[in-house]
């Protein structure tokens, strides 16, 4: 039995932060514990469909902390240990090995998996899904010898991907089921400049197709859609979205429909049980609802927070949903949540690759996007949102009039 004051039930993003937070606040030795199923030290994410999938970053490049920091503050951690039963009022884990770990407080941290397409030939070698650093190895070394890829997914994952596949000299095609790419997230001008941009760079979109199948013997040869078609590839990567790690906690109080739920404080309904990253379903206290959000920004202000209120800081966790990603030559960040907006302003052109997009609900600024944009246009954005001060959408929209004079009062 190894008992710890603190232990936190998977390696990834939150658990690296929360240690890091910690020990800046005076966390003394043998007193966290990390248990983990993957075989690294807590890395950051956003790499892994970025700068370590193009070949520019390290495994150890992109640790969060260094791989002897853990070591050298004392802290214990455990990995590629599976874990199979949970007892949450011990706040104790149990693995598959028999080893049982007891705490006096447990951090929730099992994050999400990637969801997979139910289609036939799903078990052909180099189709891949994106989830860990493992699985980016795997699609970096099957990508030194493609020549052609299929990506299936139009969201973050799928533009950040096939950039860095075009990039790489391999002859690219997107599929996506949505009428446009990113519909969810982009308004139709937004979306058709990304699919403008991304032709342009030669990889081909295909909107409102859906996938019926691989085809291969052995390994995948190509994509087939329904209505007949098929798409000749050396390598698949599927992006269709990801699903919270919760299967120990379904029979549980603490289980909910989508991830686990906690209070404003990150706390289960069991006292010293928290939860925190992509598994947290948590009550965002600024649009006033329950949200789970599957983002690098989210998992590090969680865990972050997390470690504070562990440790005696106990405030409610308040956060402007955040969101950014790199694609060929442009970066781009989003606030917020657009849901409810009852107008659109633009500033800049959708002819440029310098825009930023501001929905309102009244006079209320609820989310933003920014690309190449002034820093007083991004410092404006989460801190409109997040204290409803009231906008002029007519001055927001007028171009040449500085985004901070359209605050009203």
């Amino acid at each position: 039995m190894t008992k710890s004051k603190y232990l936190i039930f998977g390696g990834g993003m939150v658990a690296g932060y929360a240690a890091k937070e910690m020990v800046e606040r005076g966390l003394k030795p043998g007193e966290l514990t990390i248990v983990s199923a993957d075989d690294s030290l807590p890395y950051e994410r956003p790499p892994l469909s970025k700068s370590f999938l193009a070949g520019k970053d390290t495994e150890t490049g992109i640790l969060i902390n260094g791989p002897y920091w853990y070591h050298d503050h004392g802290i214990q951690v455990v990995l590629k240990t599976s874990i199979e039963s949970v007892d949450l009022t011990k706040k104790s884990l149990r693995a598959a090995s028999g080893q049982e770990f007891e705490s006096d407080q447990l951090l929730i941290a099992t994050g999400a998996r990637a969801r997979t397409l139910n289609v036939p030939g799903n078990d052909l070698a180099s189709v891949f899904y994106l989830r860990s650093m493992d699985d980016s190895r795997k699609i970096r070394a099957a990508a030194e010898k493609a020549k052609r890829a299929v990506v299936i997914g139009g969201g973050f994952i799928g533009m950040e991907v096939a950039a860095v596949l075009t990039q790489k000299k391999i002859q690219t095609t997107m599929i996506f089921p949505e009428e446009r790419v990113w519909k969810r997230m982009f308004t139709p001008e937004m979306s058709a400049f990304f699919e403008r941009y991304y032709a342009e760079r030669g990889v081909e979109v295909l909107a409102k197709s859906n996938v019926a199948g691989f085809d291969g013997d052995g390994a995948v040869s190509g994509v087939r859609l329904e209505g007949g078609r098929i798409v000749s590839c050396d390598m698949v990567i599927a992006g269709v979205g990801a699903a919270p790690v919760t299967e120990l906690f379904t029979n549980s109080k603490i289980g909910g429909r989508d991830g686990v739920e906690v209070d404003e404080f990150l706390e289960t309904a069991v006292p010293d049980v928290y939860a925190a990253g992509d598994v947290a379903n948590y009550p965002d206290k600024i649009f006033e609802k329950r949200r789970r959000v599957e983002h690098w920004d989210n998992a590090v202000s969680q865990g972050q927070h997390w470690a504070r209120v562990a440790m005696g800081d106990r405030q409610p966790f308040i956060h402007v949903p955040y969101f950014f990603s790199d694609v060929f030559d442009l970066s781009y960040e989003f606030w917020g949540d657009s849901d409810g907006a009852t107008q659109t302003v633009v500033r800049g052109d959708f002819k440029s690759t310098s825009f930023s997009v501001w929905w309102l609900n009244g006079e209320r600024l609820i989310a933003a996007f920014a690309m190449n944009r002034p820093d007083e246009e991004r410092n404006a954005a989460p801190e409109w949102i997040q204290s409803k001060k009231a906008i002029s959408a007519a001055r927001l929209g007028e171009q040449n009039r500085p985004a901070s004079e359209a605050a009203q009062g």
